[in-house]
């Protein structure tokens, strides 16, 4: 079974996919971001890199699901899908004259000739957390790479990310709210998502 978080940039992804991974003993698929060669670089200069930072995104995340197929016997869960860039993070930047109309498209052309190789998610946990949220959570873990985000860049994706879950029909889905949820720190509020979890995948097994 093939369960994956969604969600901005600062939704405390990483956070919840550890948290589920461990109370259930599923295994763990993050985002690899110590180990991007793009990144800096994208963010020092997003116009230039944008197009690179996509196309090894959707390499990396074409490959975990190769892997995750080849672990049909466990129970996976990975941090982001390969859907949020393609739906929108690409296409907000090509929106924003941050990725050409010429890059945009080979970019889409591309992720729709691997799309019809892989399979959505069962489930799809998709957490939804206002700007002040995800300003103070991307402060919070201090990485030096995300200090020149701007407030209107995660407005912008935030938009595209409603729009994108509001007509999911790929598999089940699971809306958490964020900035209600403060399950990195309670444990009634994880428990109340583990809860709703266990509503979701049982019919699944």
């Amino acid at each position: 079974m093939h369960i994956a978080v969604a969600g901005n940039i600062g939704s405390g992804k990483t956070t919840l996919t550890g948290l589920l991974g461990k109370h259930y003993g599923w295994e763990m698929h993050f985002e690899d971001v110590e180990h991007n060669p793009y990144l800096n670089d994208f963010y020092e200069d997003m116009q230039r890199w944008s197009f690179n930072l996509q196309v090894y995104y959707l390499n990396n995340r074409f490959t975990q699901i190769q892997e995750i197929k080849q672990q049909s016997d466990k129970i996976v869960i990975q941090d982001r899908t390969i859907y949020e860039d393609a739906f929108i993070f690409a296409p907000n930047l090509h929106s924003m004259g941050l990725m050409t109309t010429r890059d945009f498209e080979n970019y889409f052309s591309l992720f729709s000739l691997i799309e019809s190789f892989v399979s959505a998610p069962d489930l799809l946990i998709y957490l939804r957390a206002s700007v002040p949220t995800l300003v103070n959570q991307i402060q919070t873990r201090g990485r030096n790479y995300e200090e020149s985000i701007r407030l209107d860049y995660l407005k912008r994706l935030n938009e595209r990310y409603e729009a994108w879950i509001s007509t999911y029909d790929k598999g089940k889905l699971l809306i958490v709210d964020v900035d209600n949820n403060n399950y990195n720190e309670n444990p009634e509020d994880l428990g109340k998502i583990i809860s709703s979890i266990d509503a979701e995948i049982n019919g699944l097994f």
